[in-house]
């Protein structure tokens, strides 16, 4: 019996074009009825993901091509959800590389590519968006082979094949005289190049889990590949762990195919192909599903350690139950330890108490995610300014240092190069083209946290930075963080315009009138580095007699308008973010000045 399936995983830089690729071949395989309602970006079918126009799930859909089945992974591009990248590879057979004919490979291509040729994965590049006007797409394959040839690929992997496309305009060429029609090219290189999986029909049935999921009809759902055998529906089947332990029993009630962005039920699933399967209560990532006659797990690659972490504790605050319906740290403790058994990236550890739970991720959006999906499911939390994680190795302290690719005009490039090197950071290559200065960094994560905002400032949002991890080095010594401090409420109640309009020269507001405050709420930036305590309640006083010309109008600057993510970076070590499902506020850790002054003489002691 042949093996007529194929399984490639698309891999690239966050923006580089994959989903929008997965898009043009649905479309153009005949997926989806003539009739039928298609948006862009049908593979990112979370809120976030089409919010944020990023893929943060990895995601298999399906297509037929000559008699052949074709499975293909979509990946996500950020290199916060690399953890979803490393875990979803095991099910391919081969990769397509993608790379933005203007931009080249970047630090995420770099890690995905690692991971892919590190697993012995046959690789395809396809030079994307070669439709830009700055396209450059001559020099970036030969960035790309310099890329293989740095990360050690073996010959049969450096020997691979080449496409020029527009994903967007759903067409793909070998050479760029070809005429432009379509993606079968595509489809026709994968079909020779991918390998078929090993014809293992005759074993025992045996199925990596990769990906857990929730389906309010049919329950936890795993997705994976099937290594060898079939299951058909009701089979019975056990589940093991990588130890060899035997985690349950139970009955397989439910098996999908995938099409599209739609699962799609089938009575049988047999070896080679990827699937999703119901039934099972306990099984999770990493496990493997049997029959009873296996006894040895399908080995699963290591995950890349989390490099940062933050603290999770209930909502303490004067405004703490008047917006969520989850609000106890057991609601809390409950959905992270969820969150900790379907994403391996991410690290789940309490306190004794079971009140206060800390988080380790990839970085500020990773778990800006996480904190952004729980607010909209109803939670409210208190959330800790983000804190790297150290290692000792030989009494030796070493943290975790990044590799950051900024794209910026070169007017900005001295005061970027001057910031990143107040952070500690490593200038490793610096290289000017005809329209962006490109510099390649190594910093430690801690000098990261909250750059992003004055990165954009400084290069006045036309800059680009992208970050990757790249290894564990000695400390590099202390720096100064936030230089200012910030504006802090001394009363509780509702803002007004009046008093905000007379402490605007104090520095920057991120509250407008009308805006509901509490006393040690941060209400704004003190242009100043220490903190600085007003009454933003403190309205014009009133008396019988009306002066000429005193009643002018009062002009407010706009307040400053923060994403998650900024708030989570922005924070200082004193300070808190407080979130529910309506509001984010932050706050001082003490709300009591007298409180915070105690703490803080006893930091200094």
């Amino acid at each position: 019996m042949s093996v007529n399936i194929r399984n490639i995983a698309i891999i690239a830089h966050v923006d580089h074009g994959k989903t929008t690729l997965i898009d043009s071949i649905l479309k153009q395989v005949g997926t989806f009825r003539t009739n039928e309602e298609i948006g862009e970006r049908i593979m990112d079918t979370g809120d976030l993901e089409k919010e944020r126009g990023i893929t943060i799930l990895a995601k298999p859909t399906s297509i037929k091509w000559n008699g052949i089945k074709i499975n293909i992974i979509d990946t996500p591009g950020h290199a916060d959800f690399g953890g979803e990248v490393e875990r979803v590879l095991c099910m391919a057979d081969g990769v397509i590389l993608l790379t933005d004919a203007s931009e080249g490979p970047m630090p995420q291509t770099k890690f995905v590519l690692g991971k892919a040729l590190s697993q012995g994965l046959k690789p395809m590049v396809i030079i994307n968006k070669i439709d830009k006007k700055d396209s450059r797409a001559d020099e970036v394959l030969d960035e790309v082979f310099d890329l293989f040839l740095a990360l050690n690929a073996n010959n049969e992997q450096l020997d691979f094949p080449i496409l020029y496309a527009s994903g967007k305009d759903g067409w793909c060429v070998k050479d760029l005289k070809d005429k432009k029609e379509n993606l079968y090219p595509l489809l026709e290189l994968i079909i020779s190049h991918v390998s078929a999986p090993k014809d293992n029909f005759e074993n025992s049935f045996s199925f990596l889990a990769t990906l857990l999921d929730y389906d309010p009809y049919v329950g936890r759902c795993l997705i994976g590949k099937v290594e060898s055998g079939n299951a058909r529906v009701n089979s019975i089947v056990k589940v093991i762990n990588l130890n060899q332990k035997l985690i349950e029993k139970g009955r397989l009630t439910k098996l999908f195919s995938f099409e599209g962005n739609k699962r799609i039920p089938v009575r049988t699933i047999v070896a080679g192909d990827i699937a999703c399967i119901a039934g099972l209560t306990k099984a999770s990532v990493s496990d493997t599903i049997c029959d009873d006659l296996v006894s040895t797990p399908i080995k699963s690659s290591p995950i890349d350690p989390p490099t940062m972490s933050i603290k999770i504790t209930v909502n303490n605050s004067p405004f703490a139950g008047q917006e969520g319906n989850k609000v106890t740290s057991n609601n809390i403790r409950e959905r992270l330890l969820a969150e900790a058994e379907t994403n391996v990236a991410i690290t789940f550890s309490e306190n004794e108490k079971k009140d206060a739970f800390e988080i380790g991720g990839r970085g500020e959006l990773q778990l800006g995610v996480l904190i952004e999906t729980m607010r909209r499911e109803g939670f409210e939390l208190s959330v800790s300014r983000p804190k790297v994680l150290f290692r000792t190795e030989k009494n030796i302290k070493l943290e975790p240092i990044e590799e950051v690719v900024i794209d910026v005009d070169e007017i900005f490039s001295s005061t970027v190069i001057n910031s990143m090197n107040n952070r500690k950071s490593e200038l490793v290559n610096m290289k000017t083209s005809s329209e962006k200065t490109r510099i390649i960094f190594r910093s430690p994560s801690r000098g990261l946290i909250g750059y992003q905002s004055q990165f954009l400032t400084e290069t006045k949002g036309t800059g680009v930075l992208n970050r990757i991890f790249h290894s564990f080095e000695p400390f590099k010594g202390d720096f100064k963080g936030r230089k200012n401090g910030s504006l802090i409420s001394t009363e509780t109640g509702q803002a007004v315009a009046y008093a905000i309009f007379n402490l605007q020269d104090r520095g920057l507001m991120y509250i407008k009138p009308q805006t509901k405050v509490y006393s040690g709420m941060v209400v704004g930036e003190h242009n100043k580095e220490n903190d600085l305590e007003i009454n933003v309640l403190k309205g014009k006083q009133l008396t019988n007699v009306r002066a000429s010309g005193s009643d002018k109008a009062v002009i407010l600057v706009p307040p400053v308008k923060m994403t998650l993510e900024h708030m989570i970076s922005f924070m200082k070590d004193d300070e808190l973010l407080e979130v529910t499902p309506k509001n984010l506020r932050l706050r001082k850790k003490y709300l009591d000045s007298n409180e915070r002054k105690r703490a803080k003489k006893s930091i200094n002691n």
